[in-house]
């Protein structure tokens, strides 16, 4: 059997996910598979699939979970996946979480699944206090890393500004979704004990810390 390496990251929507699995990316050499970024691809470059899910998107519907998981799927084929994967949003329910066991199962299966906790009220600090330049995308925070002048990206002086999706209203649905449908995967990945438990509120550096700990101590990173 060729070996690889599977890991999936959860946690609330702000808990640092996406950052998490960028480190960890440079560090490991193992890509971040994320579908919202194979969404985006796929749309953006009008491929069979970005039309298909387009055509869902159009009529208001979800993609349905066998055009996501055929999309992952697809995604870990490619050469740079040839070791293995950092799974940032899938699986996003029960379904999904079976698929990539079939998908992975004859490379060794998923070998840890890190679930970065962080409060409700710590989620929407992060997300609704998160602003972005209209012109250079830079990200800021108002609390945790504001501009310089308010208002005002540092690199270009372009408008800063809040997205629709980190405005509270939106969150709130954002975590709902996750608790109605991602947080089965607790109970299911803590039963075949793979879950660990990291604390949110630890700064970048000290996650990522405590993930390189966890994987070398299941012997999955070195």
């Amino acid at each position: 059997m060729n070996r690889r390496i599977y890991f999936v990251l959860l946690g609330v929507p702000g808990a640092g996910k996406g950052t998490q699995a960028k480190l960890l990316e440079k560090r490991l050499g193992l890509p971040q598979v994320s579908t919202g970024d194979i969404f985006r691809h796929n749309l953006n470059s009008t491929t069979a699939s970005g039309l298909l899910i387009k055509s869902y998107m159009d009529r208001g519907e979800l993609v349905p979970d066998e055009v996501t998981i055929r999309m992952v799927e697809d995604r870990l084929r490619l050469p740079d996946a040839a070791g293995g994967a950092i799974l940032d949003g899938f699986p996003r329910n029960l379904v999904q979480a079976e698929a990539l066991d079939r998908m992975t199962a004859p490379y060794g299966g998923v070998s840890l699944v890190p679930l970065i906790h962080l409060s409700d009220e710590e989620a929407m600090q992060r997300i609704t206090g998160r602003r972005v330049c209209r012109s250079c995308g830079a990200v800021y925070h108002v609390e945790y890393n504001p501009s310089r002048i308010d208002g005002v990206c540092d690199v270009d002086g372009g408008e800063l500004y809040q997205r629709d999706d980190d405005k509270p209203e939106t969150v709130r649905n954002r975590l709902y979704v996750y608790y109605k449908q991602t947080s089965q995967l607790i109970g299911y990945y803590y039963a075949k004990g793979m879950l660990v438990e990291i604390d949110g509120r630890q700064s970048i550096e000290q996650v990522q810390s405590e993930l390189i700990a966890l994987l070398a101590e299941k012997e999955v990173a070195v």
